[in-house]
């Protein structure tokens, strides 16, 4: 059989983009800047985040500023030491 064209083997879905037109990439975004850092304190990869490399370039500045400036903890391992 053949299949249409309207038929599709796959669905595809468009993702909604993280960052939107209005937020800006800045060290002092911070609920902006905690959704891509892990738990553990680690920068998300860009495949994770979905952003272009330029946003993930200009993130990572962010992140690493915001650490330096103690907006931002280096590492978060709390659980590491609980019995």
């Amino acid at each position: 059989m053949k299949q249409t064209m309207n038929q599709s083997k796959r669905s595809f879905r468009r993702h909604l983009p993280p960052i939107r037109s209005g937020d800006q990439i800045d060290h002092k975004n911070m609920s902006l800047i905690s959704r891509f850092v892990s738990e553990q304190g680690k920068i998300l990869s860009r495949r994770v985040n979905r952003l272009t490399s330029k946003q993930q370039r200009l993130m990572t500045i962010a992140i690493k500023r915001a650490r330096i400036l103690s907006s931002l903890p280096f590492l978060n391992n709390d659980n590491q030491f609980d019995p």
